[in-house]
């Protein structure tokens, strides 16, 4: 338990840190160069072809005829360029995160391990590919539970904490696998997650709940139109934020739970007696035929 409380406040601090915030605030960067790049090329390709959609789909035409008899040409005008940039939008917000969520990771365990664990020696125990395979499996399997508890989201009290659970279990299979990859032997890796589960999948658990502060700020964003420009950056920022922070907060706890295993390993082997001088054991004797 102290370990678990010790990891928390280590991650709480880091989040502090310039690589940190700057890791961050990247899928907005991020976001913001793709929008420039696809306006620049695809930009007018993109409203003629939405034009043309429009123009050709009789329910629209009729709508856009109905715009011009009420005064509102202006509105008929601006009408591609709003359906190009609501279907474009959720694009480049899931694909910035994405990208980002895939290079913050590593990024933040090599943070911990330099400036926590410099001298923690890497077995490089996991890959990408191993890695890769690990998070389909998980995520196969959490898809499967969700759709076979979803008679149970009918009884208000679950459907607060059966969801939460299933993507705490994900998360954990997931970050667990993740932040020891480099640094812990395949063997180290699976017995460090199986003497610290309980914790590891609390972990999972809470991060799961606090990812759900995101979506206060978008149902705000919702509410005020005016201040959606402003809220729904805002609401990814935080997003990547409490991201930053659960990976932060496993690979503090990962990592000081595979120093201590090893640490261990080393007592136990200096206690043992030392046998290289002990002959081998005679074989049997056999009885002459």
């Amino acid at each position: 338990m102290n370990l678990l409380f010790d990891s928390f406040w280590r991650a709480a601090a880091y989040c502090l840190h310039p690589r940190v915030i700057l890791l961050s605030l990247a899928p907005l960067l991020l976001m913001a160069a793709m929008a420039l790049a696809l306006g620049y090329f695809f930009w007018e390709p993109a409203l003629d072809a939405v034009s043309a959609a429009i123009a050709s789909w009789e329910l629209m035409s009729t709508f856009v005829d109905w715009l011009d008899s009420v005064g509102l040409a202006g509105l008929k005008a601006a009408l591609a360029p709003l359906v190009v940039v609501f279907v474009t939008t959720p694009m480049i917000v899931v694909v910035s995160l994405l990208v980002v969520a895939a290079l913050m990771a590593p990024a933040i365990v090599k943070l911990v391990a330099d400036r926590r664990f410099p001298s923690l020696h890497r077995a490089h125990g996991g890959s990408l590919v191993g890695g890769t395979v690990a998070a389909l499996g998980a995520t196969l399997v959490a898809l499967l539970a969700l759709v076979l508890s979803i008679p149970l989201w009918l009884v208000p009290p679950l459907v607060l904490i059966v969801p939460p659970l299933i993507w705490g279990w994900l998360t954990y299979r997931v970050m667990s696998y993740d932040v020891l990859a480099e640094h812990a032997s395949r063997e180290e890796r699976q017995q460090v997650i199986r003497r610290h589960r309980h914790s590891l999948f609390a972990i999972g658990v809470i991060s799961g709940y606090l990812g759900a502060a995101p979506s206060l700020v978008w149902v705000s964003g919702a509410m005020v139109v005016v201040l959606a420009p402003v809220l729904v950056p805002l609401a990814i920022w935080i997003y990547m934020l409490v991201f930053a922070f659960s990976a932060l907060w496993f690979a503090h706890y990962a990592l000081a739970a595979l120093q201590a295993l090893r640490a261990e390993r080393r007592i136990v082997d200096a206690a043992m007696p030392h046998r290289r001088d002990v002959p081998p054991a005679l074989p049997p004797a056999t009885e002459a035929p």
